[in-house]
């Protein structure tokens, strides 16, 4: 079997005051896989992706980026990952193809070879006419992309994305996961923290859910999302409804007045439900099963159960 691209064991960090950041996490990543990290805020994912890029130190517990200790080899494994974190962090007044050569120089590359790699980095996210332009001037979703090309640019097996796609449009999100799924189908191991479900379901091969500093479900993503116990389905109605109907154990909600969203429990017929819905006056035009199944298992299992809070 090929070596892990991640292996964390028993991985530990308090904070000052004794705020958990992590609580005795254990993880694997396998290479060439594209894996979700899924939490709340506070979970202890930006504390994993710091102790995993050396940002944070480590109280207590092994890190090891293909089979390299991070520890005890860290140029070695440091070399291995390309950081792209959450906040901008380059010099917005520098042009864009000097931060991206800069970068290159600071992971030792010759001056030809980060000449080299900063044009190719470039064409592959589509900022070869702004090499010379300042960074200040991008859109949001340039800017991630000169962030993704910066983190590329001496050529990583590991690529850690902090909320990627944070704070960018509908088209310029598309455009990174069309990116992302290019890279990851070239080799490199993708490892994603998103509060974008929908991103994680259509990306993740595997996902882990993190909360209060420890991993509490994980697996494959398919796996994870067949062990729901409800489907959510979408009902357009006929005509206004006030007030959600009850319909025992099918939770419903009221979406708008022609909306409804019903929980039916996972093998239940769904006779029943429209028998009760049509004996309440309740007409129902069409149907659709919600396409975010990932946004019910992630209620599911962080906080017990989504129905309660989204009451």
């Amino acid at each position: 079997m090929s070596t892990p691209a991640i292996t964390m064991e028993q991985l530990a960090k308090r904070y000052a005051g004794g705020c958990v950041g992590l609580d005795g996490v254990d993880l694997e990543v396998a290479a060439g896989g594209f894996f979700g990290l899924l939490g709340p805020n506070g979970a202890g994912k930006t504390t994993l992706i710091g102790l995993l890029s050396s940002l944070v130190r480590l109280d207590r517990g092994r890190i090891r980026v293909f089979g390299h200790d991070l520890a005890r080899d860290p140029v070695a494994a440091k070399a291995l990952i390309g950081l792209v974190p959450q906040e901008v962090n380059f010099n917005s007044f520098e042009p864009v193809g000097e931060i991206v050569a800069g970068q290159a120089a600071y992971y030792g590359l010759s001056p030809r070879r980060a000449r080299r790699r900063t044009r190719a980095v470039l064409e592959l996210l589509g900022l070869t006419d702004r090499a010379r332009q300042t960074a200040w001037g991008l859109s949001g979703g340039f800017k991630r992309r000169l962030m993704i090309a910066r983190a590329l640019v001496h050529e990583p097996r590991l690529l850690v994305l902090d909320e990627p796609t944070a704070g960018v449009d509908v088209e310029a999100r598309h455009g990174l996961w069309a990116l992302l799924r290019r890279l990851n189908g070239e080799g490199i191991t993708v490892l994603l923290t998103t509060h974008y479900l929908e991103e994680a379901e259509q990306l993740c091969d595997h996902l882990a859910f993190i909360d209060g500093g420890r991993v509490i479900a994980r697996g494959a993503t398919g796996e994870l999302l067949r062990g729901l116990d409800h489907d959510t389905l979408v009902l357009d109605l006929a005509a206004d409804c006030h007030s959600a109907p009850a319909l025992g154990d099918v939770a419903a909600r009221r979406v708008d007045t022609r909306t409804l969203e019903v929980d039916v429990p996972r093998g239940q017929p769904l006779n029943a439900l429209f028998t009760e819905l049509s004996r309440q006056g309740v007409q129902v035009t069409s149907l659709r099963n919600k396409s975010n199944r990932l946004e019910q298992l992630f209620f599911q299992r962080v906080y017990g159960d989504e129905r309660e809070v989204r009451a």
